[in-house]
């Protein structure tokens, strides 16, 4: 049995780290794939994982299957392209640490994942299946997403979606728009940030904009994480936001997907239908995944800046709430 199996990218990302002598740019290789991140932050909170997904037989494709390894997540459905290279992408900081991206995906290995390489046994004996959109905006990797999507709801499994909306990866906004509330139809939690959103819905009040998704996908619940302000929250009966913490911003990325994890763990370890959460249950869920996400902000690269347990249990003792997450 798995707590949670993940679907989509394994990439390594190329984070600036200083200059060289002659002052070029130096760029550090990270691991990293907002589902993989998603995975890493659940194994080290000690739950069971396991990844669906491709990478190149080429050196990044191995080191990604190294570190997912030792980070014990289940690899026997992570599969090595022989004819297309591992998806990079780079990363490039500004002064506050936030974020944006470059892709070398044209295509990469983790859009070619077809669906007859899915094994359903996998996604059977999980309790959460979580899965984005990058793995949306391509063939064969979309349906191969949608089908495990398929065989989750044919088999209970609850769905977790992150909208995780990368502009340059889709042909237009309308395809990507297309693609992304087509997921919504199989999700039962979401987290979105404020852009995704707007972009989606219209609306940048989350209040509202959480709303006009409810109605017309029926989602159970709904994170909307508020970078600075913390995070906002919906289920069908109540709604409400929690604050973030004052952390020493280094590399926000990785920092949304170690939510996601925060909130999955806490998830499996209430151990309730979603339909039975209160607010209480929210406050604890929030709070504890506002503390994994803004741990990870504090070093460079996603994968190797997300906090153990004890580290997360640790600051909850020690930090105030408010700041940035």
């Amino acid at each position: 049995m798995f707590d949670v199996t993940a679907l989509g990218e394994v990439l390594i990302d190329f984070t600036p780290s200083g200059y060289s002598e002659k002052g070029n740019g130096l760029f550090e290789t990270n691991p990293g794939g907002a589902p993989a991140n998603v995975l890493v932050a659940l194994s080290r909170l000690n739950k069971k994982t396991a990844f669906i997904g491709k990478v190149g037989q080429d050196q990044f494709g191995h080191i990604l299957k190294g570190v997912m390894e030792d980070q014990k997540i289940d690899t026997s459905n992570l599969l090595f392209s022989e004819t297309v290279n591992t998806t990079l992408a780079f990363v490039n900081l500004d002064e506050t640490g936030d974020r944006s991206f470059s892709f070398y995906r044209n295509p990469g290995a983790d859009i070619m994942l077809e669906k007859n390489e899915i094994k359903e046994e996998t996604i059977k004996q999980s309790q959460i299946f979580h899965f984005g959109s990058l793995s949306l905006t391509n063939e064969p990797a979309a349906t191969a997403t949608f089908t495990a999507l398929q065989i989750a709801k044919k088999h209970k499994v609850l769905i977790s979606y992150d909208p995780n909306l990368r502009v340059p990866l889709w042909e237009s906004l309308e395809e990507a728009k297309r693609q992304i509330l087509k997921g919504f139809e199989y999700a039962d939690i979401v987290k979105i940030s404020e852009e995704e959103l707007e972009f989606l819905t219209g609306y940048r009040d989350v209040i509202k904009g959480t709303e006009v998704l409810q109605e017309q996908f029926g989602t159970a619940v709904i994170f909307v994480t508020l970078g600075p302000e913390g995070c906002f929250y919906r289920s069908k009966t109540v709604y409400g936001s929690k604050e973030g913490y004052q952390v020493n911003v280094v590399d926000t990325t990785g920092a949304g997907d170690a939510f996601v994890g925060g909130i999955l763990y806490q998830i499996l370890e209430m151990n309730k239908p979603l339909d039975r959460l209160h607010a209480a249950d929210f406050e604890k869920m929030v709070t504890f995944a506002n503390a994994v996400g803004a741990l990870t902000t504090e070093g460079k690269g996603g994968i190797p800046s997300i906090p153990t347990k004890d580290q997360v249990e640790e600051f909850l003792k020690r930090i105030p709430v408010k700041g940035r997450m």
